[in-house]
């Protein structure tokens, strides 16, 4: 199991969490999301660390952006 934070931008409503959460689940390996909205932070636990290039796609698709790719 790996567990990763990530930096998420372009959030501020609760639909936002639900968008960044359905995203982030369509990955392979996603067990949990979990987002923190005042802290612009999602984090992960996968069955192996996620490549951040498909998590910023994904991210990138429902209209957010992963900071510091």
């Amino acid at each position: 199991m790996s567990t990763q934070e990530f930096r998420v931008l372009g959030m501020n409503c609760g639909h936002c969490v639900t968008f960044v959460t359905e995203a982030v689940e369509t990955l392979d390996g996603v067990e949990s999301v979990e987002v923190d909205l005042p802290g612009e932070k999602v984090t992960v636990v996968s069955a192996q660390p996620l490549d951040s290039a498909a998590l910023g796609t994904a991210l990138d698709d429902a209209g957010y952006e992963l900071a510091d790719r």
